[in-house]
């Protein structure tokens, strides 16, 4: 019994170390400005690799998801590393952003997409139904605080050998600990039980029991036709455009709105409140429940995107960039643990890699809006209101689930 426990932990860590790994995604603006400095691209060109990267994300969730449901982590995630990898190889290859969304919107964007579905699930089985949000945060906090090591890593890279080069570096290391992290993703034993849980089911289970959501077992097609779903999706979706836009443009925001030519400071920063939200909102999502984590997230995220308007001095856009990370990573742990409760972990990478094309619908309207105002506009206040209106509107649909439903989640 003691080796299946420490086999627990083994897991946990290989996931949490394999998600720091592909938290790379979140230092694009960084590179992004480089590009435009170095290449002479556009915002919007420098953006295109980024937004293409959410989009392959997500898909590759969905159909990988599926495949880590049948096979198992190992497998999947072997791919992730190896994908990952290549593709960061191949995009210091070339100038050309047509070229590089297919390096790294396409190629490296599907192996970090396949990361979310094959650290979570094993994790989340390990360990008590109890603790969903808790194990999410901690395995989705690592892809936030990555940022705190990707980022002056990747700012002293491009200040010493460009663009080329710094893709060639990060893609070989990364590539080669991945794979090798992969090999210890297993589930666990088709009998095995949580200590917590076996401790129940030896007491009897009750009928609030947390342990009856084990009895859940709903396939993506159940999905398709449940209306909660369509609502957990428009809020995924509104709630993520908001972060990814403040992601994929902090280091131009900083220069442009307030004359800081330290963004990269302000993406560390992003990460570490990034990775403050993730752990915080699946351990009060135990504790106060999901909707409710949902709700506050929603309120607190529209006022703050708002107040980014008059956001002009370093000290209230590091204020406002902090709220953001908060609000942006409470919300990962909160939906994922939320896919489990309402519908299982016998399907959840596949559920869950469904629910996640809503990030990448905010991956495509949050960075590629912001892109587009500031191109017409020299700034990015149009592109403040619209994700702030966005963000009221989930909250509207968070107080529409009913109360049968909020029961289910908070038990």
């Amino acid at each position: 019994m003691g080796n299946i426990r420490n086999k627990a932990w083994v897991v946990l860590v290989a996931a949490t170390l394999f998600n720091f790994l592909a938290g790379l995604l979140y230092i694009w603006s960084i590179i992004s400005k480089a590009m435009m400095t170095e290449f002479h691209w556009t915002a919007s060109q420098a953006s295109l690799p980024y937004t293409v990267a959410t989009v392959t994300f997500v898909f590759s969730m969905v159909l990988f998801g599926r495949l880590q449901d049948i096979k198992g982590p190992r497998l999947c995630a072997t791919i992730s590393g190896s994908l990952m990898g290549s593709g960061l190889i191949l995009s210091s290859l070339t100038q050309d952003p047509l070229v590089m969304i297919i390096t790294f919107g396409i190629i490296t964007g599907a192996g970090i997409g396949i990361s979310g579905v094959v650290t979570i699930p094993p994790s989340v089985k390990w360990f008590s139904p109890q603790k969903k949000g808790l194990i999410s945060g901690v395995v989705l906090g690592a892809v936030a605080v990555s940022s705190v090591f990707f980022s002056p890593l990747t700012n002293y890279l491009l200040n010493r050998f460009g663009i080329s080069k710094t893709f060639l570096i990060i893609g070989i290391g990364v590539g080669v600990i991945m794979v090798i992290l992969a090999q210890f993703l297993n589930n666990p034993p088709a009998n095995y039980r949580p200590d917590s849980l076996r401790q129940q089911m030896e007491n009897g289970n009750t009928p609030n029991n947390p342990i009856k959501t084990q009895d859940i077992d709903l396939n993506w097609r159940d999905l398709l036709k449940s209306l909660g779903f369509y609502k957990l999706w428009l809020m995924f979706a509104f709630s993520s455009t908001t972060g990814l836009m403040i992601f994929g443009h902090a280091a131009n925001i900083a220069k442009f709105q307030v004359g800081w030519e330290g963004g990269y400071l302000l993406v560390i920063f992003l990460a570490l409140f990034n990775c403050v939200g993730r752990l915080s909102g699946g351990i009060i999502s135990d504790k106060i429940g999901r909707f409710n984590v949902m709700r506050i997230i929603f309120a607190v995220q529209a006022v703050n995107i708002l107040l980014f308007c008059v956001y002009h001095s370093v000290l209230l856009l590091i204020v406002g960039v902090g709220i953001a990370g908060i609000c942006f990573g409470a919300a990962f742990p909160v939906f994922s643990a939320t896919v489990a409760d309402l519908y299982g972990m016998k399907n959840y990478g596949a559920n869950y890699g469904l629910m996640f094309t809503a990030w990448g619908a905010g991956g495509i309207i949050g960075p590629m809006t912001a892109a587009s105002i500031f191109d017409a506009t020299s700034s990015y206040n149009n592109a403040y209101i619209v994700a702030s209106v966005l963000l009221v509107i989930a909250l509207a649909i968070a107080f529409t689930f009913k109360r049968s439903v909020l029961h289910q989640n908070n038990s």
